[in-house]
């Protein structure tokens, strides 16, 4: 603070004597206050605190603008240039000019007053000077490769200096005096080859500043003197010889100044109109195909993104009147489409951009394009119609798009696309084109990326079901889909790459997609497949987990209309499965369960012998849970076994929900029984079936605190115990006939390497079993009365076999933990009556006979209490006795 007030004190003792000094000895003063100011200026972290700031800016600007043009006077270009550059270096004792140029650049960086001082003394003018040699007339060709370290220093503060002054219109008006603003314009256009390289990037950096604070005289300037014009045709003669990259560079600074002058005044944009400007654009721009990535790419975006701008400009709106061609999305309205916001005026400049992509197969510049046109979309949703109606660029477009790279397909799919999800329009006439395109199938990856695009459609809205079943694109992907089945099924059990891989597969996967997505929520499509005898050919596609989704889709549609065909197909798939087939039989579960959701599908199930199919399924997983597995079990993972127990339980109690003739039907044809065997030859129960004597127990824990200790805690518990609890919780839940609305096991993704993996990890992997959750409170809490008897006998049926040698203590514990739950089961007398109803009281005493019998078994007391209960509702008092 102490020296800024010294350098304060011996300024405003200058400006006292300056008057009565003469010019030399004021230079001299002044250029010794320099080095002072400087150096406090360094030692305040370069904050300044000076009251006469805008006076030294003024004096010191002033004498830097004499010493320009002191060095410029009765000298050639090349000695000029050559002077300049020694008044401006930085030498080891620092001398005057390059003294006054720092303190120019720290001044021109405070603020605007400061600013407009330096403005004021004719500096803007003696600068372009600088900036039109430096520029024109090059060093020796080692000279002007790269910079010293100080020489970049100076460059900058000089360019610096440019640019904090040209950015203010004060600072352009003072140009127009000179006539080097055009000078230097016309120079990029014609001498770009020829020019200094170390000051092409500073020169346009300077030039785009000044080309956006344009003002009405510069305009005028520049358009008085043919600058436009001129720059235009020089760049014809460059676009020839020079290498793309470069005429871009040039190019990009000219079309600036008529870019940003728009607002302003039409004239530069006229003139930049009236000499060809659009094709010196698609020339260069053309030129530019085949550039290597990132080889003048910010020049050839910037060019594109001024001509995206172009298109608003005009002097009239275009008035065009489209015909609507219906039907129509409900909530689209072609009247609120109107705004007021940025619309296409310019035609001129959009035709550059629709020639580009239609000429060219560069991936950037195709890419660009297609950006650029969603840019003018979002502009102003109008332009979409306005550009359609006209030009019909996407229209034409889509004739042309399997000619360009694969990203470029994707990206333009993608654009066609948002016409219906982000404009709410069906446009007819390219959802024709596009179906074409499909038909030709003439490069199977546009077809596919195509087809994708009419898929996202599709699921938006089921008017698309009525518009691509008219257009006939639901009988093509039929027709097509029939061939394929067939190649399928004749190649059965070979390997075909052509087919079986790649783009063909993909493309059969996504018609499979689809034809599904067209008949969800349409009857009639699905009448039409059904109709054009697709089933037989549909079912094909089962077997392949790629198409297996989409094909269950469609075939769940297919019950809509007929029942015990969609059951007829699904249940012989699954009886026809291999052991093996794991996957197939969890998705063919899973439609399954969905279709039993409707009470009408039950009787279609049992008529197609559904009850037995899902049976026959636990009868192939013989051993499935034996521990350590065995056989063919060695490679599934136990998850993926419990799994498939669980689903196959949730069909069956699906079935039975609510619907007494499956009920009778189930437990008149012994299958709870049946049931009960094949559960029990899993693999995880024993296989004796004995009832072990044992006088007392260490432990006694309940059902609900053995899930828990099984699965929510750190206690060692063996596997087949576990795999034993989450059956017996299977069945519980059945009992009370809430196993079809349980959700233990996540969503499989298909054909992942994470889900195979995990099933490959066996038995002993740490996410093996099902996702669990404490039970404990909801049996409290939830409704405990029996809805299914008969699993209830299936569970005392495995009572017996829950003892395992070497395991006596925990094997009891278990099975007395069961029978107090069974207990707890027929509290209510709702449960009992279901229970004495049912018909099913000496099928379960003869599976507990021997524990009857024996009076000091541990489960005598408990199974008699059981029977004490039953006993006030019994309809088998003989049997009770």
């Amino acid at each position: 603070t102490i020296q800024w007030e010294t350098l304060g004190r011996q300024f405003v003792e200058y400006e006292q004597v300056a008057p009565f000094l003469i010019p030399e000895e004021q230079e001299r003063r002044l250029l010794g206050f320099l080095p002072l100011f400087i150096k406090a200026w360094e030692q305040s972290a370069g904050v300044i605190v000076f009251p006469n700031i805008q006076l030294l800016a003024s004096e010191v600007s002033k004498l830097l603008t004499k010493e320009i043009k002191r060095n410029l006077n009765g000298k050639t270009a090349e000695e000029a240039r050559l002077a300049l550059e020694q008044l401006l270096k930085q030498k080891e004792e620092a001398e005057d000019g390059h003294l006054l140029l720092k303190l120019v650049y720290l001044l021109s960086q405070t603020d605007l007053r400061t600013t407009w001082n330096i403005i004021g003394s004719g500096l803007p003018a003696a600068l372009m000077q600088c900036l039109y040699l430096f520029f024109t007339v090059p060093l020796k060709k080692t000279s002007d490769v790269e910079m010293s370290e100080d020489d970049t220093q100076t460059q900058e503060m000089l360019v610096k200096i440019m640019l904090n002054v040209y950015r203010e219109e004060q600072g352009v008006e003072e140009l127009l005096a000179a006539d080097k603003l055009q000078s230097l314009i016309i120079a990029t256009a014609s001498l770009w080859d020829q020019c200094s390289h170390l000051w092409k990037v500073p020169t346009g950096r300077v030039l785009r500043t000044i080309s956006k604070a344009q003002t009405k005289n510069s305009i005028v300037y520049l358009q008085a003197v043919d600058c436009i014009k001129i720059a235009i045709q020089n760049l014809f003669k460059l676009a020839d010889t020079l290498p793309a990259c470069d005429v871009c560079e040039a190019a990009s600074i000219v079309l600036c100044f008529v870019k940003d002058s728009y607002p302003i005044s039409s004239a530069l944009l006229t003139e930049f109109e009236n000499n060809d400007g659009y094709q010196l654009l698609l020339k260069i721009l053309l030129r530019c195909e085949g550039l290597r990535q990132n080889e003048g790419d910010l020049y050839v975006d910037e060019i594109l993104d001024m001509l995206t701008c172009l298109t608003t400009c005009g002097k009239t709106e275009l008035k065009v009147s489209g015909n609507i061609v219906h039907p129509q999305l409900p909530h689209f309205d072609f009247e609120r489409t109107r705004s007021s916001g940025m619309t296409v005026k310019n035609l001129q400049a959009f035709q550059v951009l629709q020639s580009i992509f239609q000429r060219s197969n560069d991936q950037h510049l195709c890419g660009r394009i297609l950006a650029a046109i969603g840019t003018i979309w979002a502009w102003d949703t109008v332009n979409f119609f306005l550009l359609e109606w006209t030009l019909q660029p996407i229209s034409q477009f889509t004739d042309i798009i399997h000619f360009k790279p694969h990203p470029v397909q994707v990206q333009f799919f993608r654009l066609v696309e948002s016409i219906v999800l982000d404009l709410s329009y069906v446009p007819h006439e390219i959802l024709k084109k596009v179906q074409y395109l499909i038909k030709e199938n003439t490069v199977p990856f546009c077809t596919l990326t195509a087809l994708r695009c009419l898929l996202s459609m599709t699921k938006k809205d089921l008017l698309f079901s009525d518009i691509f079943r008219d257009s006939g694109l639901l009988g093509l992907l039929l027709a097509l889909l029939r061939k394929q089945a067939k190649v399928l099924r004749k190649s059965a059990g070979t390997h075909l790459p052509d087919l079986e891989e790649g783009t063909e597969k993909e493309l059969s996967a996504v018609m499979l997609k689809m034809v599904a997505a067209l008949t969800v929520g349409s009857v009639r499509n699905t009448v039409v497949l059904k109709d054009y005898g697709m089933v037989p050919y549909i079912k094909i596609f089962l077997d392949d987990e790629c198409y297996r989704s989409a094909t269950l889709t469609i075939l769940e549609q297919l019950s809509v209309i007929n029942y015990e065909e969609y059951m007829s197909i699904i249940i012989g798939a699954l009886c026809s499965s291999t052991q093996g087939e794991l996957h197939l039989k969890l998705d063919l579960l899973k439609s399954l369960l969905r279709i039993l959701e409707s009470p009408k599908s039950h009787s279609a199930f049992r008529t197609c012998s559904g009850f037995n199919g899902l049976l026959s399924l636990l009868s192939d997983m013989e051993g499935a849970l034996q521990d350590p597995p065995s056989g063919l079990w060695t490679t599934v993972g136990q998850n993926c076994i419990l799994e498939l127990v669980f689903h196959t339980l949730q069909g069956i109690t699906a079935a039975l929900h609510l619907d007494p003739v499956n009920s009778n039907f189930f437990q008149k044809n012994g299958l709870f029984e049946k049931m009960a065997e094949d559960l029990g030859s899993l693999g995880c129960f024993g296989t004796q079936g004995e009832w072990q004597i044992s006088r007392s127990l260490e432990k006694t824990r309940t059902f609900a605190e053995f899930l828990d200790a099984a699965f929510c805690s750190s206690e060692p518990f063996p596997m087949w115990l576990k795999n034993c609890i989450w059956i017996l919780n299977f069945l519980d839940h059945m009992v009370k006939g809430t196993l079809h609305l349980e959700s233990y096991f996540k969503e499989r993704k298909p054909e992942t390497e994470d889900a195979s993996r995990d099933d490959q990890e066996g038995p002993h992997a740490e996410d093996d079993h099902p996702s669990y959750v404490s039970f404990s409170c909801r049996w409290e809490m939830g409704d405990c009365s029996i809805v299914h008897p008969g699993a209830v006998c299936v569970m005392v049926r495995l009572l017996p076999k829950l003892y395992k040698e070497g395991h006596s203590q925990l094997s009891q514990e278990i099975q007395c933990a069961v029978v107090d739950h069974i207990q707890s089961l027929v509290k209510s007398e709702k449960s009992r009556q279901v229970m004495c109803g049912s018909g099913l009281l000496s099928t379960i005493i003869t599976s507990c006979q021997d524990a009857f019998r024996n009076g000091s078994h541990p489960l005598h007391l408990p199974l008699t209490r059981v029977f004490e209960k039953l006993a006030s509702q019994a309809v088998e008092p003989d049997v009770l006795r």
